[in-house]
């Protein structure tokens, strides 16, 4: 992980992160051990929670220990209660996370919303003293702008999901090469031939379509987004209905962020043998729980992998149980975890310098507008107006910090053509608006 190392070694002396008491609520691998450790390096004190317990790794989470952060696993070399065996310990250990005595968290570093959700829910007044949310996922952003549009995001929050490093580098080239590695783990199966339906094109499923493809397999798109239908067709994919073509498809991938996505109607239909999963963040993409009913058979072959056996003798192969495939039967390349944990460790240092001169400005700006349009939106539409700058600001420092990696030597700008472009010398080359 270069990139997230070199951060660490410019930033070490200053310790930005100073007084940052960070709730973290993201998947527990060793790339994620990197990060934390980079956070507590530069200042921070941090408690974390895993936002999925299927990605969680038991090595890695023994190596820190229960000063640091509570983890949500099932791990027999962790004392009870640190064990997860349902939803409702699940929330324990996120729970855990954020209240503890003597410690008031004033960040979150969140990979799907849940630990948002749980301290806006449980724990308003500390809620209201959080400085800042980074959240990383689809999921999470959506849930974010669902709580600005009802008024209740108080506190400024980070997309980061929609960084060009998360979204470019993240969610296509780290899945491009890590949905073929998940699913040859889990069910070593011969791609070459295949009939695969991918829902959703967005740059999580481009990047599994570029990867099948280039294996031999024949790849269905289905979309909602007719832009995104559009690229498909160009990228020369036939644009379906996922009932068009159900009963012949052998392997099935959801990668939408969306819900019921993949219904019980459409696995009865599917032939025997068929794989079913999900890259996307969301659990509730595959309707998981329809299957869970009387007539139907759970048979679990492996760690991760279901057989779904039907009365008739037809089975699916279930992965994950709909969770994220690729980190709950694989991994994920480090070289491009660093370049997202990079856009996070950047960002907290950004609220650490900025933060409070935005607060104070935002405070002025109130003195202006009355007090019926003192509301969220104007908060949002506020510190938005500043973030995407330091977004951008941030996703070329980042893409910087990896290039040493390559050998790569970038131009520079003469003076006249950087008056010719409008930009300075050193940047942000790309405006605002680009993603």
């Amino acid at each position: 992980m270069p990139g997230i190392m070199a951060l660490r070694k410019r930033a070490v002396d200053d310790k930005p992160l100073k007084g940052a008491k960070i709730v973290g609520c993201t998947h527990i691998n060793a790339q994620t051990a990197v990060l934390i450790e980079t956070l507590v390096e530069l200042g921070a004190s941090v408690r974390w929670s895993a936002c999925n317990i299927f990605s969680t790794q038991n090595e890695v989470a023994c190596s820190f220990g229960r000063s640091l952060f509570v983890i949500a696993l099932d791990n027999p070399f962790l004392s009870s209660p640190g064990v997860v065996k349902s939803e409702e310990d699940f929330w324990w250990c996120i729970d855990k996370s954020i209240n503890a005595e003597n410690w008031q968290p004033n960040m979150i570093l969140d990979d799907g919303g849940d630990a948002t959700h749980l301290m806006l829910k449980k724990y308003s007044a500390m809620f209201k003293m959080i400085k800042g949310i980074c959240e990383e996922s689809v999921t999470g952003v959506h849930r974010l702008y669902q709580l600005s549009k009802a008024g209740k995001l108080t506190v400024p929050a980070m997309n980061v999901n929609d960084s060009v490093t998360k979204t470019m580098f993240d969610n296509l080239y780290s899945c491009r090469e890590s949905i073929i590695d998940s699913l040859k783990r889990a069910t070593d199966v011969m791609f070459g031939g295949k009939q695969v339906v991918v829902c959703g094109y967005g740059e999580v499923g481009k990047g599994c379509c570029q990867a099948l493809k280039g294996l031999g397999c024949t790849v269905y798109i289905t979309e909602v987004d007719p832009i995104c239908a559009l690229q498909a067709c160009m990228d020369g994919y036939r644009v379906i209905k996922l009932s068009e073509v159900i009963r012949q498809v052998d392997i099935l991938i959801t990668a939408t962020g969306n819900k019921n996505v993949v219904t019980r109607e459409h696995m009865d239909k599917m032939k025997n043998g068929a794989i079913v999963c999900n890259m996307g963040h969301s659990n509730t993409e595959i309707d998981v729980n329809s299957l869970r009913t009387p007539d139907l058979t759970w048979e679990k072959v492996r760690s991760q992998v279901d057989h779904i056996l039907w009365p008739d003798g037809k089975r699916i192969i279930l992965l994950a149980e709909g969770r994220l495939v690729n980190l709950s039967c694989s991994s994920v390349p480090s070289f491009v975890v660093s370049i997202t944990s990079c856009s996070q460790g950047t960002i907290f240092k950004l609220f650490s310098f900025l933060l409070s001169s935005l607060r104070r400005a935002y405070d002025n700006f109130k003195v202006f507008i009355s007090a019926k349009a003192r509301n969220t939106t104007l908060t949002t539409m506020f510190y938005g107006t500043y973030y995407k700058v330091i977004i951008s600001i941030s996703d070329e420092y980042v893409a910087s910090l990896h290039l040493p990696t390559f050998d790569a030597h970038l131009t520079e700008l003469t003076d006249d053509q950087a008056k010719y472009l409008g930009l300075t010398k050193a940047g942000p080359f790309k405006p605002n608006y680009y993603r």
